[in-house]
């Protein structure tokens, strides 16, 4: 998200307010839901608009830090992406460590609960307290109305934008821990309730996260007028958005009628994960209704799919169609977002430095000077399962496609003329690598794969292959491996997540990249999701549920699901459209591609559960990158654990100490 700095105007006694509530968090073992005793000095943060616009911007920053490296546990804790466990000393992997088993009690990773009971300023492995920002969010709602000069329509808006925070922050807390206290308001500071509190049920934390985004939903704008000054505050099509996201989570196998959690009972008896199978169809209609909702509020705010021969027109007028398909879905994720930008993405984060970092660890070398570390990373390589879950030019995958039925994907193949736009003509590689979807183009780059972009905008290798970058990731080349902590560990990069125009000069050891926000949401996801619900609402797949996938896909050059697979799949797997279950098996392979590097996997295969059955004991491979004659062979990285305790994040054991009312989090 994209605020204004305020550092400079900022209020010393808002500052002093905020300070007060990180102190007193930072101090306990629990989480802060008490009014400071300090009343004087909120009065003063509160005392004109001014100091209370100050004090919203703070609220704002207690959001997580979507893609972010150090702080975002879905990129790098995700088994689609491999980094070396030894990188430059500057390089935070801490995330890391959730994919390699290191998750623990003692020092939790991604710790959102918490920060250190000793330190003020430093928060725990890559987490912040997100419960004192539910807390300012109350003390914002309760002392909104003394502002002098605060007229109803800001008021109204500010009201909004902190009850979408305050459920957001709540949301974060629930898909991360499981069932969670609801702070629903502030207790007086000699209230001991305040440190006792309990997880509470989870169709009671749904429905107050909803509550609240039903409350903020009519208050917040539709859209942002005034781009320049406030883009990245919270809209009407946020609201919805996460309204959707809530309720399938809460539809979803991890949260209902999961038998592995129908033991979870508190002291006071209470069931936290429901166990009522009876009520399933009517989560996922709550669910559809809701992501229809967003979708609808998405199409009035005028968001749409982006398309690169509109959004990208001056570059559609010199490049092949092979180009523009495979930057699609590659625009849609670093084209930069508003009225006259890219119109997909509808929630996105702006607001870190590390989105450079990001596209630099997914930069090759472009020249000898690259070799001296100062222009790309190669640090963000994705795994072979990653790069195998992309479908087939027919838009099915490899294992279903009667094509590719007794053709060996490990063989080497000579490009042709006509793979010219992915491929140097004459260069061998994988048959892997060969007649895939443009998706699979946009987001993987292997070894004699061309790139576009790094200074070459307007022209690509269908006029002359000088135009396009080639990939030479083999032992030896440039971009291939070099030393340990520099270098792709898999034979291959990520092309997904670096913006075109990011580059490097040949001759220079330094890189200029071309910031993006983030994606939190775009609306391939939405159309996705309703998708998703829908199928598990019905007992049927409708054609409602075949048109928001199949305009996902067509975006990219594909054909319909029931088309595809009629017409391309061997014969045991023709009739899979056709099904709940085969639909229900489609959905989710389309959400691991096209959101695939965006953060998404991690979090879906968890609500899912299916991270015991794809991760667990399943190795994370790659090219053998440690020997130019070997390099097309497998090479076995690491084998991950994943068990029925992983799919939620632990409390620090000083917590439950402090508060023998909470739990641990499930078969910790």
């Amino acid at each position: 998200m994209k605020y204004r700095n305020h550092k400079n105007k900022y209020p010393r006694r808002a500052w002093i307010a905020c300070a007060l509530s990180v102190l007193l968090v930072a101090g306990s073992c629990d989480f802060l839901d008490v009014v400071p005793d300090n009343i004087p000095t909120i009065e003063n943060a509160f005392r004109n608009k001014n100091e209370a616009e100050n004090y919203l911007f703070g609220i704002f920053n207690h959001m997580p830090d979507v893609g972010n490296l150090a702080e975002d546990p879905a990129l790098w804790g995700s088994d689609e992406v491999w980094i070396p466990e030894r990188t430059n000393p500057n390089v935070n992997t801490r995330m890391r460590q959730i994919l390699i088993n290191e998750q623990g009690t003692v020092t939790p990773i991604g710790n959102y609960w918490t920060a250190r009971s000793n330190s003020s300023s430093s928060f725990l492995n890559g987490g912040k307290p997100l419960w004192t920002g539910i807390s300012d969010c109350n003390i914002f709602l309760a002392n909104l109305d003394k502002p002098f000069d605060l007229d109803r329509y800001m008021r109204d808006r500010w009201t909004g934008e902190t009850l979408f925070v305050k459920a957001y922050l709540h949301f974060w807390l629930f898909r991360q821990y499981g069932p969670i206290p609801l702070i629903k308001e502030n207790l007086p500071i000699d209230d001991t309730s305040a440190a006792m509190r309990y997880r509470e049920p989870v169709d009671e934390v749904v429905d107050y996260i909803v509550e609240l985004l039903d409350e903020a939903i009519p208050l917040l704008p539709l859209m942002i007028e005034f781009e320049s000054q406030e883009m990245g505050r919270p809209t009407r099509c946020w609201a919805t958005a996460l309204k959707a996201q809530v309720l399938t989570l809460a539809a979803s196998p991890l949260f209902n009628n999961n038998p592995d959690f129908a033991n979870y009972v508190d002291n006071r008896g209470v069931q936290l994960f429901p166990q009522d199978p009876s009520r399933s169809a009517d989560k996922w209609r709550r669910a559809a209704e809701a992501a229809k909702q967003a979708i609808d509020t998405a199409h009035e705010a005028e968001h749409r799919l982006f398309n690169v021969y509109i959004d990208m027109f001056l570059q559609a007028m010199f490049l092949s169609d092979s180009t523009l398909l495979a930057m699609q879905v590659r625009g849609a994720v670093t084209e930069r977002w508003g009225m006259f930008g890219n119109r997909e993405t509808i929630w996105g984060n702006s607001r870190t430095n590390n989105h450079g970092n990001l596209q630099r660890y997914c930069l090759p070398y472009f020249g000898e000077a690259h070799t001296q570390r100062g222009a790309g990373a190669k640090l963000h390589a994705p795994t072979l399962r990653a790069v195998e879950q992309f479908y087939t030019k027919n838009g099915i995958p490899i294992e279903h496609d009667q094509e590719w039925v007794g053709r060996n994907v490990w063989e080497l193949r000579t490009a042709g003329e006509d793979h010219r736009q992915y491929i140097r003509t004459g260069a061998q590689t994988l048959n892997l690598h060969f007649d895939r979807e443009a998706r699979f183009y946009s987001s993987i780059m292997f070894d004699q794969g061309t790139l576009y972009g790094n200074g070459q905008l307007l022209m690509d290798n269908a006029a002359d292959p000088s135009y396009m970058y080639v990939t030479g990731l083999k032992y030896g080349d440039m971009s291939g491996f070099t030393v340990p902590e520099n270098s792709t560990h898999t034979g291959y990069l990520c092309k997904k997540l670096l913006q075109f125009r990011t580059n490097a000069p040949p001759t220079s050891n330094s890189h200029t990249v071309y910031n993006y926000a983030f994606p939190i949401v775009r609306l391939a996801d939405l159309y996705l999701l309703y998708a998703e619900a829908r199928n598990e609402w019905l007992d049927t797949p409708d054609e409602e549920v075949y048109r928001y996938i199949d305009l996902v896909r067509a975006r990219s050059g594909l054909k319909g699901v029931v088309e595809s697979w009629r017409d391309h799949a061997v014969a045991d797997k023709s009739n899979l459209p056709l099904t709940k279950e085969g639909m229900r098996e489609i959905i989710r392979r389309e959400r691991l591609i096209e959101l695939a590097f965006e953060g998404h996997r991690f979090w879906d295969l968890r609500r899912w559960k299916l991270a015991e059955e794809v991760i667990h004991n399943k190795p994370i491979r790659g090219l053998n990158v440690l020997s130019r004659d070997e390099f097309y062979t497998v090479r076995e990285l690491f084998t991950p654990r994943f068990e029925k305790k992983d799919y939620f994040t632990p409390l620090r054991i000083e917590i439950l100490m402090a508060n023998t009312n909470l739990l641990q989090s499930p078969y910790w």
